[in-house]
């Protein structure tokens, strides 16, 4: 480093890049730099009810397809549901119309009415 004289101020010496040595003032100096900020991502799995759009998205299916059947899929669940509810409705109606009927043959229809409600009940023993 050659003889350079003690500065007034607090500054500093650097090298410039042709290898001579000069003073900085050190207001002018680049902040130091700092090491870059690491970031954490956690990448969690989809919820086990994504599974269709999971293995649509693994292989390469376009993103209308995937958007398909996240709308579409919670609607079919839906109408599957409803009509299988209107069944079991139906169903007990069903039942409670034909136990009114059995009723109401063996009360009103007398000799013909007990043996035709006995015939009935031997034949679902069977």
């Amino acid at each position: 480093m050659t003889h350079l004289p003690e500065p007034v101020r607090a500054v500093t010496v650097v090298q410039l890049p042709d290898g001579t040595y000069t003073y900085a003032d050190a207001a002018h100096l680049p902040a130091p730099q700092a090491p870059p900020q690491q970031i954490v991502q956690h990448i969690h799995h989809a919820p086990p009810d994504r599974t269709v759009q999971r293995i649509a998205l693994g292989s390469g299916v376009g993103a209308g397809a995937v958007a398909a059947g996240v709308y579409f899929g919670p609607l079919l669940v839906g109408a599957l549901t409803a009509i299988a509810a209107n069944l079991a409705i139906l169903a007990f109606l069903a039942a409670v119309l034909a136990w009114g009927v059995v009723t109401v043959v063996k009360s009103v229809g007398g000799a013909d009415g007990q043996a035709a409600a006995k015939s009935l009940s031997k034949a679902r023993r069977r």
